[in-house]
């Protein structure tokens, strides 16, 4: 090998520091790679992408902080020349698309051989993907149709009544069905029906998806346990235009 220039420089960002320093030497003595920093969040990987400007950078998926995709985007917002790969301790589908969608040349695991991730910084500073065709497009489309039940789910939300939103917040809030019915002045019976409506407007099978889809879209809110009385969500009746059947 000949000048420094030559050599494809390498950031690499694992909250792992025994990893990714361990990681870091093995790229270190491939004539080709020059590992120019190891970062082990994403806010300082961005920080030095941007002043370095790297032709690759390795990013863990999973890190404290802002994660490797949200890295990701922000490092190909700051270094647009920089090539992402992301590696992961395990390999999963939703990932590699949301990976190929944030920027990355692909998706890599963790355990693979040395001599394999060095071959991956390589293709990917030459501009090549690191996973197949298919492989991509399969995951690009089982994505596509999530995120696409997610925006129905969505919309459903405007189905439910004041008092359905009400008792899914009871739910989130971690009431129980006696408790939620006492609080509403509602027999058992009645409680159960709205759950079984909401359930049925938002196209889902039980009440914990509900709950988490509520949560995502900002429907429902989360209460901190060492939150005071204060701060408890309001446990009234709600009003449908119409008297409560018990």
């Amino acid at each position: 090998m000949g000048a420094d220039e030559a050599r494809i420089s390498v950031l690499i960002v694992d909250d792992h520091r025994a990893f990714a320093e361990a990681l870091g030497m093995a790229l270190g003595h491939e004539p080709d790679l020059d590992v120019v920093a190891v970062t082990a969040d994403g806010e300082s990987a961005v920080e030095v992408a941007q002043e370095r400007q790297p032709d690759v950078v390795l990013v863990d998926l999973q890190m404290p902080g802002i994660d490797g995709l949200e890295t990701a985007r922000r490092i190909r917002a700051a270094s647009k020349e920089s090539a992402v790969v992301v590696l992961t301790g395990a390999e999963d589908e939703l990932s590699l698309g949301r990976a190929i969608q944030a920027g990355a040349r692909g998706f890599l695991r963790k355990t693979a051989a040395v001599e394999d991730l060095a071959e991956a910084v390589r293709a990917a500073h030459r501009g090549e993907p690191l996973n197949a065709h298919d492989e991509i497009e399969s995951a690009l489309r089982r994505l596509r149709r999530l995120r696409a039940r997610d925006d129905d789910i969505a919309q459903r939300f405007d189905r439910l009544t004041p008092r359905e939103l009400q008792i899914l917040q009871l739910l989130a809030d971690g009431g129980t069905p006696d408790e939620i019915a006492g609080r509403l002045e509602v027999s058992r019976n009645t409680l159960r029906t709205h759950i079984q409506n909401i359930l049925m407007k938002l196209g889902l099978h039980s009440k914990l998806d509900a709950i988490v889809a509520g949560i995502r879209h900002g429907r429902v809110h989360t209460v901190n346990v060492s939150d005071t009385d204060d701060a408890k969500p309001d446990l009234t009746p709600a009003s449908d235009g119409g008297a409560e059947a018990s």
